[in-house]
């Protein structure tokens, strides 16, 4: 996904961005990084967690006097897209609250992936194991398989799956395993959005190289705000204008 996001109108409702919530400060710092490089683009953002930190979506929505776009920042739509969301959404009594699809599963992140794949050295014939949380949530895990398949379709070789916490098999499991029945280099894709103790954890899995998280791409900045403008220019406010792709 390339192209401009037009500067959204002064009158449109605020963007609320919603992020798991981690301790780890550099995790953060790119949250807070993510809500500046879209509030340049669609003007009032507020950042909430969902967990570990606050403020919660519901104290956030409560301090909003104007419309509201709720995005929330995972990867796969599990009990946090699900559950979590829309019960503070309910609890914040909120009068005007749209709701965006999840981030991910995106062929724009997949090929956020493959850049950062490219970066640490990856090269066609090594082989590739997707690191996402986890989750016993069906739905997430069915989320986390389309972005694998999205990433293989990149690569143009299978793509393998490991987890950091929740779900099985684990991600140094699957290193193992892949190296051991192909003989070849192994790369970790961290399909995660932030630092933070589960991508550490990834540095102790054996691969031959691991990625950065997603992080503050250009492109994930623009596939956030499209998600906002979606919901926007159907109902909330008709004036908002994105520049067309390239």
């Amino acid at each position: 996904m390339t192209g401009q996001v037009g500067r959204v109108g002064s009158a449109a409702p605020a963007l609320v961005l919603v992020a798991h919530g981690t301790r780890n400060p550099r995790g953060v710092d790119l949250v807070a990084a993510l809500a500046e490089e879209v509030a340049a683009a669609v003007g009032t953002t507020r950042v909430a967690f969902v967990d570990v930190l606050g403020p919660s979506p519901a104290e956030v929505l409560r301090d909003l006097a104007v419309p509201a776009v709720v995005v929330p920042a995972f990867l796969a739509s599990g009990y946090h897209v699900h559950t979590d969301v829309p019960r503070e959404v309910a609890e914040s009594g909120h009068p005007d609250v749209h709701v965006t699809a999840a981030l991910g599963p995106d062929p724009v992140l997949a090929s956020v992936l493959f850049e950062r794949l490219r970066e640490r050295g990856w090269r066609p014939g090594d082989a590739v194991v997707l690191a996402a949380a986890g989750s016993s949530d069906r739905r997430a895990l069915a989320d986390v398989r389309r972005a694998a398949a999205m990433l293989a379709d990149l690569t143009g070789a299978r793509v393998d799956i490991g987890f950091v916490a929740t779900a099985q098999p684990r991600v140094a499991d699957v290193v193992s395993r892949v190296r051991r029945e192909t003989g070849r280099k192994v790369f970790v894709a961290s399909y995660l959005l932030a630092p933070g103790l589960f991508h550490t954890r990834l540095a102790a899995a054996g691969a031959d190289g691991v990625t950065e998280p997603l992080g503050a791409h250009p492109d994930l900045v623009r596939l956030l705000v499209s998600r906002y403008a979606d919901v926007a220019a159907a109902g909330v406010r008709p004036e908002l204008e994105v520049a067309p792709a390239r």
